[in-house]
């Protein structure tokens, strides 16, 4: 009997410890959630209150695997955008802010005023720092292939620019590769509107001859 109740005391006391050891896991968890949440949270709210006092804030990184995030873009695409971006950002911080925006504008023939520069960057600024990192710079060219900019914003002429190298074809260069661009989608247009209106008129003869067809058997209908 004494050995029963030993081994029946140890196993309820292992049944405690385990249930404590679960309950100290599942608070542990629960309070590193609750700090990374609260983290983040105070994180933005200080970024918020910066820009409000005019403070700067050191900026948090994380890091992106931008080949990973935007598999819509084959890796030379991206290789091609980082070049890009490298070109115009003359500080070499991994940022454009708006100078160097507003450079590149100049250089692609198509210079923004201050509001549209920060229009531009206020459009793509996650992080609301004030300047375009390289994963921003890449949600450019994301909202111009899913048609999501305006066709005269000035992203959307970045996004259409950087195309061609303007540095070696010139601004009347990039001017005639995209007229021509446009000239092809023309000709595709009026293609397609030639193979609709035959459509149409295939159509319409169809009706034709069936309203005929049903006259024919109308007057037929009186003579029997």
């Amino acid at each position: 009997m004494s050995v029963s109740s030993n081994a029946s005391s140890a196993a309820s006391c292992n049944g405690s410890a385990d249930d404590s050891i679960t309950t100290t896991a599942t608070t542990a968890t629960t309070n590193t959630d609750n700090s990374e949440l609260a983290h983040i949270l105070n994180r933005r709210q200080s970024i918020m209150d910066s820009q409000e006092a005019g403070i700067e804030v050191p900026r948090s990184f994380k890091v992106v695997n931008v080949y990973t995030e935007f598999h819509e873009f084959s890796r030379k695409q991206i290789k091609d955008y980082q070049k890009t971006f490298n070109t115009y950002d003359t500080a070499r911080d991994g940022f454009l802010d708006l100078n160097e925006l507003k450079y590149m504008m100049e250089k692609l023939g198509a210079p923004q005023t201050h509001l549209g520069l920060k229009k531009m960057i206020a459009e793509v600024d996650e992080d609301h720092d004030g300047k375009i990192s390289f994963r921003e710079f890449l949600l450019i060219y994301r909202k111009a292939q899913a048609g999501e900019l305006d066709d005269d914003s000035g992203l959307n002429q970045l996004a259409r620019l950087t195309e061609i190298d303007v540095e070696q074809v010139g601004v009347s260069g990039a001017k005639n590769f995209f007229e021509a661009k446009i000239e092809q989608q023309l000709r595709t247009n009026k293609f397609h509107d030639e193979i609709r209106q035959e459509q149409e008129e295939r159509r319409r003869e169809e009706e034709e001859r069936a309203q005929r067809r049903q006259q024919f058997q109308q007057r037929a209908a009186i003579f029997q």
